[in-house]
């Protein structure tokens, strides 16, 4: 038997992104946003109703998408709970770190390991696409192999059922290798 909930945003998992513009005055600020993901090799979409980064994106034409690890969980909450609109020190608040991302007119936050550093590409019906420029990553969070290394942070996803954060697990299987036993 199956219990029916109606429409919900039941999807597992969330990402918990930290988007960062400039304003036109060069001030950066963030928002916490979860309904995205990556909808192409090069692009990221993110349901973004009006905000205050919303606005700045469509004026700057850029924006970074950075990765809310459990490290940072309390500073990644308040920047989605207060608004930019209303508290014009919020980045300072947060306690976070910028610094100007080399490839596009957008804050990089020091302390979250990976950043997507956007172009702005479209916004339709509510969903901000950005054309990802580069990946950054700080080099203290790379393994071994050169690449991310999840065992040095712990990204975090948001659970809308319950309105929790969950940390990330272990690898559990190869993706496009375990599924080769069934061919």
């Amino acid at each position: 038997m199956r219990k029916n909930f109606g429409v919900k945003q039941f999807l597992y998992p969330m990402p918990v992104f930290i988007i960062g513009s400039y304003d036109s005055d060069g001030k950066p600020n963030l928002m916490n946003a979860a309904w995205g993901g990556i909808t192409d090799t090069d692009k990221i979409s993110i349901a973004m109703s009006s905000h205050k980064t919303t606005d700045n994106i469509l004026k700057s034409k850029a924006f970074t998408v950075s990765i809310g690890t459990k490290e940072y969980m309390e500073a990644c909450d308040y920047v989605g709970l207060v608004s930019g609109n209303k508290d014009k020190n919020k980045f300072k608040k947060s306690g976070f770190t910028e610094v100007k991302s080399e490839f596009v007119n957008a804050p990089v936050i020091q302390e979250l390991p990976i950043t997507l550093e956007c172009e702005f590409y479209s916004y339709e019906n509510e969903v901000m696409v950005g054309k990802i420029i580069n990946v950054s990553c700080d080099e203290k969070y790379l393994g071994p192999d050169g690449l991310p290394d999840l065992d040095k942070f712990t990204p975090i996803t948001y659970d809308p059922i319950h309105q929790d954060y969950i940390e990330l697990g272990d690898a559990v299987g190869e993706a496009f290798s375990i599924g080769k036993e069934k061919m």
